[in-house]
């Protein structure tokens, strides 16, 4: 997903969209003790995706003033 996708997004779908990627690393890495993963490099994309949504989720939660 594109940064611009990415801000399109509210705060609540940002942090579903973690928590998904997140349970799909963890699938993926999973997947890849017990045997080969038959692409490897959707684990990097998939840590990357997560940290893309991360950055975004926290730029938005440091915007919102803490009253």
């Amino acid at each position: 997903m594109k940064k611009t996708d990415l801000k399109s997004l509210s705060v609540t779908e940002l942090q579903e969209r973690v928590r998904d990627e997140k349970a799909a690393l963890q699938k993926l890495r999973f997947t890849q003790v017990v045997s080969a993963v038959e692409n490897p490099m959707r684990i990097r994309e998939t840590r990357r995706e997560v940290a893309r949504t991360m950055t975004e989720l926290n730029a938005r939660l440091r915007q919102t003033p803490n009253a």
